[in-house]
């Protein structure tokens, strides 16, 4: 079983942020956290020194032959936004997209993926102040610029800058785990899950720490106690607020909704439960605080597109397949 193969690209005057974004999630050795040995490449459209913005110069080890047999290519960002990119770089894609490869283009990283063809008639991200021009350029894509990210399972959007990391954090808890991604989350000091539907853009981040304000303090009680029962009215008292200021701040706070933030706290709990336990159903339920199991099967094929029960077998596939990995090497 061969490690799997991350694909970047990179191109002359690219932002040494937004090549990093993939390099810090995928280009290290994460197999202490469960994740892979990956076979990470930094490619160009020609092999050789890449100039960044910065000033700086990186190596290009590959050219596009890099993105062949790869199973996630990346683009992290983009230039020259109203030409198209060389027919060369689109043949590429529109070739690593046939064979399998799941395509992502985080931030202006997008607009390389719709020049290629791969987004016509889907929904797509990109960085909110170049929202108008994508879809200008592109009418046949429903760009949104509301969100973080746009996951249409072989193709992945998303908004700009940290939201590339949510994006690929997503992206590692999709094909290795709940668990995996909130160990990576942890250690590069990253929020463990911003959901895609969340606002690209919030007002008040939620304080972290010793001091932490009672706003802060009633979410983490939550997260602490996801199996049982939580109102909004008696989180919002917990905050010292009312309901309406509490509506308003959490929306400000937050991007999105006190019940789908509970929902979605509740079914990574699951997803958590379902990979490291053999616990049945109906317990999984009722520890993640759905209460039935048939409540928790509803709620994961509106959210993840799948059942508990295959989420486990599909996930248990992938440790099977990661274990044989780890024989094979030693």
């Amino acid at each position: 079983m061969t490690d799997p193969i991350i694909a970047v690209l990179a191109f002359d005057g690219i932002s040494p942020f937004h090549l990093s974004v993939p390099c810090l999630v995928f280009g290290e050795d994460r197999t202490a956290l469960g994740l892979p040995r990956f076979e990470f490449r930094i490619c160009a459209v020609k092999a050789g020194p890449i100039h960044t913005e910065a000033g700086l110069t990186v190596a290009a080890p590959h050219g596009l032959e890099g993105l062949d047999g790869a199973d996630i290519v990346i683009i992290p960002s983009w230039h020259h936004l109203g030409e198209a990119p060389a027919p060369v770089l689109m043949e590429a894609l529109r070739r690593a997209h046939e064979k399998g490869a799941l395509i992502v283009g985080l931030c202006l990283g997008t607009f390389a993926i719709a020049a290629a063809g791969l987004l016509s008639g889907r929904r797509a991200a990109t960085h909110w102040a170049y929202s108008e021009r994508l879809q200008k350029l592109h009418p046949d894509i429903a760009v949104d610029a509301s969100v973080l990210y746009v996951d249409n399972g072989d193709v992945v959007t998303s908004a700009g800058v940290a939201a590339g990391l949510d994006c690929c954090l997503h992206i590692v808890r999709a094909r290795y785990g709940a668990e995996a991604a909130l160990r990576l989350a942890r250690q590069i000091v990253l929020s463990p899950h911003r959901q895609g539907g969340q606002a690209q853009f919030i007002e008040h981040p939620v304080a972290r720490g010793a001091n932490a304000d009672r706003f802060t303090q009633a979410l983490d009680a939550v997260r602490a106690t996801l199996g049982e029962t939580h109102s909004l009215d008696r989180v919002a008292e917990a905050a010292g607020l009312t309901r309406r200021t509490f509506t308003r701040r959490f929306q400000k706070s937050i991007g999105t909704s006190f019940g789908e933030w509970l929902t979605s706290q509740r079914i990574e709990l699951a997803q958590r439960l379902l990979e490291a336990t053999e616990k049945s159903m109906d317990m999984v339920a009722f520890e993640a605080g759905f209460g039935s199991a048939t409540s928790l099967r509803q709620h994961f094929s509106a959210r993840l597109k799948t059942s508990p029960a295959q989420y486990r077998r599909e996930f248990s596939r992938r440790a099977d397949q990661k274990d044989e990995r780890t024989a094979l090497s030693s």
